[in-house]
């Protein structure tokens, strides 16, 4: 594991033993485990250390004076540094992305990145036209059981047999619901989002039928380290607002970011705060500059070709053992098994379950047209972002497939 770790550990073993241990026990089972979660990563030490710094003692409601938006100022004094730190860390997001949209990075969460984003835009009761959870979205995209789906009137394009997203579908939708606003983005669609095609639509459909044109936003999360350095198309300049988490693929602190047209930016800042949080997290946002940063570098851009190329390499290895692959493929940094037709008799969480017995770690997950509850599931997804991190090629994600095979077939 890292030198920060090991630092961290003795530092809290003289004030809390008890924590000391449970760390220790996490520190052991990510140094022991093969990690396949989509949406984990590994973060560098300088993220660690400045998640871990002064700035969480520090309280900054509100933003930076001069802010382009308009929404400027702190309720709080000694804030001279946080807004340095503030403004710098939006500027090197913005090199990242290589764009001129306004950008706040204050969301604790990509879920909160959502609900800001949603709020600054809509009214409760307003229609969103989005991809449904069982075939790859987020639970922020309109799941029932969460604030997206209590809060607006959800509906959802469909993915066609094969699971690939059913553009014709979601023009024909906009048509019929007239949504106030199109969402893009999923958290286990294997296939690039063809988001030109997207926007077209959504502004062809408004034209053909004289509806006013919704708003276009795409949930970038699982991709973003991919757009960031050109191994996915990028929403910039087609999307009015784009959200993403800093993690994943962007290894850097659990957080969010909002981007979004500057047309936009008031309405977004407010939707953030008062609108839905307090003070922000500091210490984080010095993590989220950091992790900035580091994807300015070649070396991230080595690194995310890498983690698509273990991806494709350990998912044609699958394929070759007989499996069934969500769209028979993968373009980005996952894919799914859906165990319904080669192993029926298979859940998800009993896969996820037997190989954490074996020290490999992923997670169930939905297919689409699934018959089982999210609980069970009918299928695991498996991602290669955080074992690339590790140093990983191709083979070595071959063998882990050829050893997956092994342990499931025992089941």
């Amino acid at each position: 594991m890292s030198k920060y770790n090991d630092y961290i550990y003795d530092t809290i073993v003289s004030a809390s033993p008890r924590v000391a241990e449970i760390l220790g026990n996490e520190m052991d089972r990510q140094e022991e485990n093969c990690e396949l979660i989509a949406s984990e990563n590994f973060v560098s030490d300088a993220v660690l250390a400045a998640v871990g710094s002064c700035f969480t003692n520090k309280y900054a409601e509100g933003y930076p004076t001069n802010r382009y938006s308009g929404r400027e100022g702190r309720y709080y004094g000694g804030t001279q540094n946080v807004d340095e730190l503030e403004e710098y860390c939006c500027n090197k997001w913005r090199e990242v992305f290589n764009t001129d949209y306004h950008v706040n990075v204050q969301p604790h969460s990509g879920s909160q990145a959502n609900f800001a984003a949603y709020m600054s835009v809509l009214e409760p009761g307003d229609t969103i036209l989005s991809m449904s959870l069982e075939n790859g979205a987020h639970l922020t995209h309109g799941s029932s059981v969460n604030f997206s789906g209590k809060l607006f009137n959800m509906v959802f394009y469909d993915v066609d047999s094969n699971g690939f997203i059913d553009y014709f579908d979601l023009a024909q939708k906009i048509a019929i619901y007239n949504p106030k606003l199109v969402l893009a983005g999923a958290s286990a669609y294997p296939r690039i989002i063809d988001f030109k095609k997207i926007k077209e639509l959504i502004d062809g459909v408004s034209d053909k039928y004289g509806i006013a044109t919704p708003y276009f936003m795409v949930d970038m999360s699982h991709i973003a380290g991919l757009v960031a350095v050109g191994d996915h198309p990028s929403p910039f300049g087609l999307a009015d607002i784009i959200t993403t988490t800093t993690h994943k693929t962007l290894r850097g602190p659990r957080g969010g970011l909002i981007f979004c047209k500057p047309e936009l930016a008031k309405k977004v800042d407010g939707a953030v705060f008062p609108g839905s949080q307090g003070g922000p997290l500091e210490h984080v946002i010095a993590g989220k500059a950091i992790s900035a940063e580091e994807a300015c570098t070649p070396e991230y851009k080595e690194y995310i070709h890498q983690v698509v190329r273990n991806c494709k390499a350990m998912c044609n290895k699958f394929i070759e053992l007989g499996y069934d692959i969500t769209t028979g493929g993968t373009d980005n940094h996952l894919f799914l098994l859906d165990f319904s037709k080669t192993h029926p008799n298979l859940t998800g969480k009993m896969v996820q379950d037997e190989l954490d017995k074996h020290h490999i770690t992923l997670n169930k997950n939905c297919v689409p047209n699934e018959k089982r509850s999210p609980v069970q599931a009918s299928g695991v997804r498996i991602g290669t972002a955080a074992e690339t991190t590790r140093g990983h090629k191709e083979q070595y994600f071959i063998d882990k497939a050829v050893e997956i095979d092994n342990i499931i077939s025992h089941l």
